[in-house]
């Protein structure tokens, strides 16, 4: 005499196929300069990330920041665990985040390249409350209170909690396949 399967045997087995599905690791990506090239096709607005530490001022220009929640106010960014200043910002109790404008292009590749102690010669900046520098003229910027790190492969996500942001009206300076430009407004259909 067989035995009829139970609700729960069934949901049981479901569970561990759908499970094995999601457990099953993607094909890995050997072609790094493709993967990059799909990525790229994301365009993403250009930022300065600064933040002081053992009594030096430290940035570096990101692509990766976003917001994340309205209440409490956060924003995210990531740093790759090879750079430079990594020690810096996860040492540092907060940073700022200066979006940057479009006539800011050159701002944008002073501060991905060099030493650090040169990043910002030349450069208009204003000191935050907090003791960091945030830069002047950009389209908007956010200080923030580190809220929470996530390691995330070669990087670490750094969550900030806003503790005051402004904003001015100037274009954005965009980045898309390997390029500078700028945003084109258009209207948003009803």
């Amino acid at each position: 005499m067989s035995q009829r399967p139970n609700r729960h045997t069934t949901q049981k087995n479901h569970m561990t196929a759908l499970a094995e599905k999601v457990a099953t690791p993607a094909p890995a990506i050997d072609d790094t300069k493709a993967y990059r090239q799909a990525l790229g096709c994301f365009g993403t607005g250009v930022t300065v990330v600064s933040t002081r530490w053992n009594d030096a001022d430290w940035a570096m220009t990101c692509n990766s920041f976003a917001s994340v929640s309205l209440n409490p106010r956060l924003v995210l960014w990531s740093i790759q665990k090879t750079a430079s200043s990594f020690d810096a910002f996860m040492s540092a109790d907060g940073f700022c985040v200066s979006i940057l404008s479009a006539e800011q292009r050159a701002l944008a590749m002073q501060f991905a390249r060099g030493p650090i102690s040169e990043r910002f010669d030349g450069v208009s900046a204003t000191r935050q409350p907090n003791g960091i520098l945030r830069l002047s003229d950009g389209a908007a910027w956010f200080e923030c209170k580190r809220y929470q790190t996530v390691d995330a492969g070669d990087h670490v996500i750094l969550i900030g909690q806003v503790a005051d942001f402004a904003h001015q009206d100037a274009d954005a300076l965009s980045f898309w396949r390997s390029q500078f430009g700028t945003f084109e407004g258009q209207a948003v259909l009803a």
